[in-house]
């Protein structure tokens, strides 16, 4: 059993990003589902595909590199909020990761979303991981 499900999921793309790993699998649920989304929508990872057919069902991920230099697109995951310790901020405090270069993934009311359309929706949240 897993005590922090999202801990798990952004440990486990630290780790293949760090072994040089093409694809990683990750145990699905409907919160991963919804943070890889985001990650594919802002460039940081290749591709996704969500295989519902396996039980446990399962998300498998192709993680971006460079073509050259073969530098991973994803330099940190960091997760914020723990199921211990909660971190919440509203629409005016929300920070920015890396001066705008990365991502703060937030859950609002509104579903998950980013740090940038929480700020134009005027929506606070708890934040659940930062990406950069």
């Amino acid at each position: 059993m897993i005590t922090d499900p999202i801990a798990d999921y952004l440990t486990r793309i630290r780790n293949a990003v760090k072994a040089n790993h093409r694809i990683v699998e990750i145990p699905a649920s409907n919160l991963k589902r919804e943070i890889t989304k985001i990650l594919f929508e802002k460039g940081y990872i290749l591709n996704y595909k969500f295989e519902d057919d396996k039980i446990p069902a399962v998300i498998k991920i192709a993680l971006k590199y460079h073509p050259v230099t073969k530098i991973p697109a994803i330099n940190e995951l960091k997760r914020v909020s723990s199921p211990g310790l909660r971190r919440y901020c509203s629409s005016k405090e929300l920070p920015r990761v890396l001066n705008g270069l990365g991502i703060a993934i937030i859950s609002t009311s509104k579903g998950l979303i980013t740090d940038k359309e929480a700020r134009e929706l005027k929506v606070g949240g708890e934040i659940i991981c930062y990406v950069s």
